[in-house]
């Protein structure tokens, strides 16, 4: 298989992430079904923040059984810091978001254009949400990316092929998860805005792929996980705080669980295929 078609196949795993987006339409959603969107999101995510981990920590368990100190150092030393930056960097990102929001909000004088200008196009909780699960998951994505470029450069096009439709199932869950907190809390973004939450949430895995293809980096890719499962596990405490606040705790459990069940199904491909 041609370099190119391993580049195109890994565009159509990334771009399978536009399957769940459209969800984010529904008008009106009933209050047990924000509920159950919300939950559906949590187990999805809770099960990517365990997948990523997971992966980034591989490396570095097989450098201790082997007393490999420098590459336990490094990779060890890479992943503190992808996890610090991912968490605590979106906390300080989101305050920042916020006081945007509220000067945003209260234009005044000569410059009240241009701050109008400047605001963020997507001003509510749900949206800022759905933005930082699209980064994390952009972010998780082009790890993966990654992992289909090494194979196919290695030789391992089997592997390749069956990593592209793993990821392609995972992605399509992972859209789902992007737009739940709009469609909880009843905003209907435009088309226009599902276009630009999918390029950011799937986009990576066709630049993973084409950068995994030329370059075989441990570090690299526990460097972009480190980052992912941070952002990702700052979004889950976020939803967490939102699925509480509606008080349908039997309802939430269930659909959690639905959550990462989803999650497990669409990994099985990628199980199977000896990722």
């Amino acid at each position: 298989m041609s370099s190119a078609n391993i580049t195109l196949l890994g565009a159509i795993a990334g771009f399978t992430i536009y399957l769940g987006l459209p969800i984010g339409r529904l008008r009106s959603p009933t209050p047990r079904l924000k509920a159950g969107l919300n939950a559906v999101a949590i187990g999805i995510l809770v099960f990517l923040v365990w997948d990523v981990l997971t992966h980034a920590w591989e490396p570095v368990d097989a450098a201790l059984s082997n007393h490999e100190w420098g590459t336990v150092a490094s990779g060890g030393g890479t992943l503190a810091v992808g996890l610090t930056i991912g968490l605590a960097g979106l906390v300080h990102y989101d305050s920042w978001i916020s006081r945007r929001r509220a000067s945003a909000d209260r234009p005044s004088g000569p410059g009240a254009a241009a701050t109008a200008e400047l605001a963020p196009k997507v001003r509510s909780q749900a949206g800022s949400l759905a933005l930082m699960i699209a980064t994390g998951i952009g972010l998780h994505n082009f790890a993966e990316g990654l992992a289909i470029g090494n194979s196919a450069a290695q030789g391992e096009l089997s592997l390749a092929v069956l990593l592209i439709i793993g990821f392609g199932l995972h992605n399509a869950t992972e859209g789902f998860g992007i737009v739940a907190p709009l469609a909880a809390e009843g905003e209907r973004p435009s088309w226009l805005t599902l276009l630009w939450l999918g390029l950011i949430g799937g986009g990576p895995t066709f630049l993973g792929t084409l950068v995994g293809q030329h370059l075989v980096n441990d570090t690299l890719s526990i460097a972009f996980l480190g980052l992912a499962a941070g952002s990702i596990l700052y979004v889950v405490i976020e939803l967490l705080a939102v699925a509480r606040r509606t008080g349908l705790k039997t309802l939430t459990t269930w659909c959690i669980l639905l959550g990462l069940l989803l999650g497990f199904a669409t990994d099985a491909v990628v199980t199977a295929a000896g990722a």
